[in-house]
């Protein structure tokens, strides 16, 4: 049966390729960011190309009490929605470790703006006995690094709080699977120092919908970030405070 999928920050690289992946499959599609004009013109791409129902609606992580009123108007339109995939986020630069209010803007979008949404995805989800969650958090969060330190704990704290979710609605009969993807070739990524093992986000966004045929609930993208994060974290502090990553 296909799925009727919400993706939040649909406008962004990893969430396009996510939905052209679910699309191919016949599944129809809820897209929300904030630039109508970009939603409204992926929405018909969408359409045409794999001749599925796709809608598309405002959504702001900021604002974070705008968001029960957004999602009634998701189930409204969609009331067999099935699944929410949160690819949104904010990478800030190395001022947010300076300035607060700065950093403040990246934990707002990071893990405020996904808490407050996810929360009433998952009473959804819960009381219907039946839906997944996709979070796209980061391997930036496994370990703080001084060059993105901020955004590393803002996802961090996102990965922490999915696996509470993922064992408090296991028992209802939802999914929540979280995704770690490492380097991807982004907006939000281009030009930064020190890349490698760039993946592209096409790649991400399959990988992203073959995931709910799988049984991991932590997947990272590409599968290698998993052994280069497991070093990294196993690095003893006295040698990695003095490391330049």
């Amino acid at each position: 049966m296909n799925e009727a999928v919400l993706i939040l920050g649909a406008t962004s690289a990893i969430a396009r390729a996510t939905a052209v992946s679910f699309a191919s499959r016949g599944d129809s599609l809820y897209l929300a960011s904030r630039d109508e004009d970009e939603l409204r013109r992926i929405s018909t791409d969408l359409r045409l190309r794999f001749g599925v129902e796709v809608h598309f609606g405002l959504f702001d992580a900021e604002a974070t009490e705008t968001h029960d009123t957004f999602f009634k108007s998701i189930v409204a339109v969609m009331p067999n929605l099935s699944g929410v995939v949160l690819a949104f986020g904010y990478l800030g630069d190395q001022v947010a470790a300076r300035d607060f209010s700065v950093g403040a803007k990246v934990i707002a979008i990071n893990f405020t703006g996904a808490v407050s949404i996810l929360n009433i995805c998952a009473n959804y989800f819960e009381q219907k006995k039946s839906g997944f969650i996709i979070g796209i958090a980061s391997v930036a969060g496994d370990r703080g690094r001084q060059s993105n330190y901020v955004y590393g704990a803002a996802k961090g704290a996102l990965s922490l709080y999915l696996q509470g979710l993922r064992n408090r609605l296991c028992a209802n009969g939802v999914r929540v699977i979280t995704i770690k993807p490492g380097f991807v070739d982004t907006g939000m990524t281009y030009g930064l120092p020190g890349l490698f093992l760039v993946a592209s986000p096409h790649s991400i966004g399959e990988c992203i919908v073959s995931s709910l045929n799988k049984s991991a609930d932590i997947v990272y993208l590409p599968w290698f970030w998993r052994y280069i994060m497991l070093i990294i974290k196993h690095i003893p502090e006295p040698i990695f405070k003095r490391m330049k990553l």
